[in-house]
């Protein structure tokens, strides 16, 4: 009777005889889910769709009970809703990392002055904001110039960083922005690049852009009119004045509330969503194998790298052959099959795919229990049960979490090959673990762009991300040249250096780099490649193809 009851609410809506809100209260009552409410409607309006509703995905990147209007892009990533950074708001040039290329975006060229202390961006001629107005360079000077007056505001990845750098930014005519740099800072062409740039003539009127929630957004991207918008599903809808000829293909994107990931993992095996990117546990199984001719995935191994970091001023990780017993006591491969399910990238080095192993092509702090064990017999401490007691801090709201369970992995690899007990404690937040006095912990950092320039800031002395609280001169001094040279193989070859420092410490040990996760059906599979933005977890995918 439930089901009969839901079909007849589904249909006085599609009569107009009572609205979606009306829908998926009644649905409640029947003991529907929200979002089951709003896939069901999308579902019995196909055939409309055809007669000319738009031609909207069905979407599924953010779990939370309810949606909370805020499309502001220079909030942290996961403070607005999808796809506002690089969907509705675009940066003036793009590292791609599943190509490789750095491709001009907003801009159409960028050259550094003869003694590199000058970044000077083209903008593109013609391109237009949503609501009409023209692009300027105006724009991009005063959209770093609100960042650097507004300290709280933190911007998209990395231009925080180069703030300190930027002596001034000129506009010196309407298409071309001057960025001077009191000193050589080769990460800035990325820092500053890949900043979303908000319009002048509507942020100069804004009180306070923090607070901001900016439910009208006007961008210049390829999606940037919101269409409905409630507390259980809202949609996006394509931007009429966008500057490619011809794209986006698909008039935009739906997004039902799906409250946790075993609801959207449900909807996905039920075939009600077109493009999702959250963890689906043996994938082959629950996914592919119900539809293996409709269901495809694609994890590229193109997300952040997770590190191991041992705390190096407290016991017992304070002594570097503690650190490097532990290290080797880790096998990395089992882990990966056994917890990841093979869906991650092994990681040897730091920075980056290039600089993976030392020279010589060895692995650093490979798996290798007699090398552990002689090394812990080599610290101060001598065996194991001279050390005191351990905690390994991990983020979560359950002991069953995915960190828990990486983390009881590792437990018990030190068990069985130091004869090391270690406590897991399950904190809910990142924060909270920071506050605590943490000994072994696992964090993550960003997408690594060429120069491996991102991937240093958290290990340099003064670094406030510094969990390791590892510090070293030579090191410092090796990421302060890099930064200074706009030789790609020179800073290469420095970072190399720094990376052999660090590595040597033992103060933290890469585990492997994760995957973005794109689960989709056929019509969305093929993805211009130009638009897989690789910045912190910008838009998966803002133009699909016609196939």
């Amino acid at each position: 009777m439930g089901n009969d009851h839901f079909r007849q609410l589904v249909r006085l809506v599609e009569n107009g005889q009572i609205d979606r809100r009306r829908l998926v209260q009644s649905a409640a009552a029947l003991g529907f889910s929200a979002g089951a409410a709003n896939l069901a409607l999308m579902q019995s309006g196909a055939a409309a769709a055809q007669e000319g509703e738009p031609n909207l995905l069905t979407v599924s990147t953010e779990q939370p009970p309810t949606w909370i209007r805020v499309f502001n892009p220079l909030l942290a990533q996961d403070a607005s809703r999808w796809p506002t950074q690089a969907g509705i708001y675009e940066p003036m040039i793009i590292h791609n990392t599943i190509t490789g290329e750095t491709l001009p975006w907003l801009a159409s060229e960028y050259s550094y002055s003869d003694d590199n202390l000058q970044l000077t961006f083209t903008l593109r001629d013609g391109v237009l904001w949503s609501d009409g107005e023209a692009l300027t360079a105006e724009d991009v000077k005063f959209t770093f110039d609100y960042l650097t007056e507004h300290a709280a505001l933190p911007g998209t990845e990395g231009v925080r960083g180069a703030i300190p750098f930027i002596e001034s930014v000129e506009a010196t005519d309407e298409l071309t922005v001057v960025f001077t740099f009191t000193q050589v800072f080769s990460p800035g062409l990325f820092d500053v690049g890949e900043q979303m740039i908000v319009p002048q003539h509507i942020w100069s009127e804004i009180e306070d852009p923090v607070t901001f929630t900016n439910e009208n957004p006007v961008g210049t991207g390829p999606f940037t009119e919101i269409g409905t918008f409630e507390d259980q599903y809202y949609e996006v809808l394509k931007n009429p004045n966008y500057w490619q000829e011809g794209l986006p293909y698909i008039d935009g994107f739906r997004f039902p509330v799906l409250a946790t990931n075993d609801a959207a993992n449900l909807a996905m095996v039920n075939g009600e969503i077109d493009l999702a990117s959250h963890f689906v546990p043996d994938i082959e199984t629950v996914y592919i194998g119900r539809d293996p001719e409709h269901f495809n995935y694609w994890f590229p191994a193109i997300g952040a790298t997770v590190q191991l970091y041992a705390n190096t001023t407290r016991a017992p990780f304070d002594d570097v052959n503690v650190r490097k017993a532990f290290a080797m006591s880790i096998d990395k491969a089992t882990i990966l099959t056994a917890v990841e399910r093979d869906l991650y990238t092994n990681m040897d080095g730091i920075f980056h795919p290039e600089m993976d192993v030392y020279e010589s092509g060895e692995p650093v702090l490979a798996f290798d229990p007699d090398a552990a064990r002689a090394a812990l017999e080599a610290s101060s401490y001598g065996s194991a049960d001279a050390l005191p007691n351990i905690a390994f801090w991990v983020t979560g709201t359950e002991a069953t979490g995915t960190e828990a369970t990486r983390a009881a992995a590792m437990q018990e690899m030190w068990r069985q090959n130091l004869g090391v007990n270690v406590e897991i404690r399950v904190v809910p937040t990142y924060e909270e673990m920071l506050e605590s006095d943490v000994q072994l912990v696992i964090g993550s950092e960003g997408i690594q762009y060429p120069d491996g320039s991102t991937a240093v800031g958290y290990l340099l002395c003064d670094s406030p991300a510094n969990i390791a609280q590892f510090c070293d001169e030579d090191f410092d001094a090796l990421v302060a040249e890099a930064g200074m040279t706009q030789d790609e193989a020179l800073a290469i070859d420095l970072y190399r250096q720094a990376q052999a420092i660090a590595l040597d410490s033992a103060a933290l040990l890469p585990l492997w780099r994760r995957a973005n996760h794109y689960l989709v059906k056929p019509h969305v599979q093929n993805f211009v490649t130009t638009a897989m933005y690789t910045m912190p977890s910008l838009a998966d995918t803002l133009y699909i193809s016609e196939a």
